[in-house]
């Protein structure tokens, strides 16, 4: 009996860098609209992982 394996296809992207300008200015944004929601830090967060996710 012969085994053969195979190797998983490559994964794509699901965003591009485009994607990820466009949802960091979303982000940007809401944070200006919503300066003083306790919840804003959490979106500076996503705000900087977005911006350095782009220069990949």
């Amino acid at each position: 009996m012969t085994t053969t394996t195979t190797e998983p296809a490559r994964a794509r992207a699901v965003l591009s860098n485009q994607d990820f300008k466009l949802l960091q200015d979303a982000v940007l944004f809401y944070l200006k609209a919503h300066e003083d929601d306790p919840i804003s830090s959490k979106y500076s967060a996503l705000y900087h992982r977005l911006g350095s996710a782009a220069r990949r």
